[in-house]
């Protein structure tokens, strides 16, 4: 995890108006709009590199509820278009879902879970964010 978090950092690009990184309040404020409670990768993820802009892919975030990567938005669309409402969208691509199961897994949802998988978020993160 950490050498993942690392090569974020290091590709991460200059924007003009930079994201915030979350605090654990926020998140707490997030699981109950969600009403579920966020996998812990994705609490990780949220809280260390989610202000983190590199490549074409997007993944959630939760500081700006102006933002078309807010999760909870971004949730009740996947939610709306039919993906089970036991994962939340990690990142819209393709059109379809990368998700995130309870237990850490991330999957992607393109009108039904597909055979793609990934046993973590750091996992997805380095073959298919990082390798965009």
């Amino acid at each position: 995890m950490e050498d993942v978090i690392e090569m974020l950092r290091e590709r991460n690009e200059p924007v003009p108006v930079p994201l915030e990184l979350p605090d654990e309040d926020l998140l707490v404020e997030i699981e109950e709009q969600l009403c579920m409670s966020l996998p812990d990768d994705l609490r990780v993820f949220l809280l260390t590199v989610s202000d983190v802009v590199c490549g074409r892919l997007e993944p959630v975030t939760v500081t700006d509820p102006n933002s078309h990567t807010y999760l909870p938005e971004v949730a009740a669309v996947a939610w709306s278009l039919g993906m089970p409402r036991r994962y939340l969208p990690v990142c819209e691509a393709d059109g379809g879902y990368y998700c995130i199961s309870q237990d850490g897994t991330v999957l992607f949802w393109h009108e039904r879970i597909t055979d793609e998988s990934w046993d973590s978020l750091w996992l997805w993160v380095r073959e298919v964010w990082l390798a965009d």
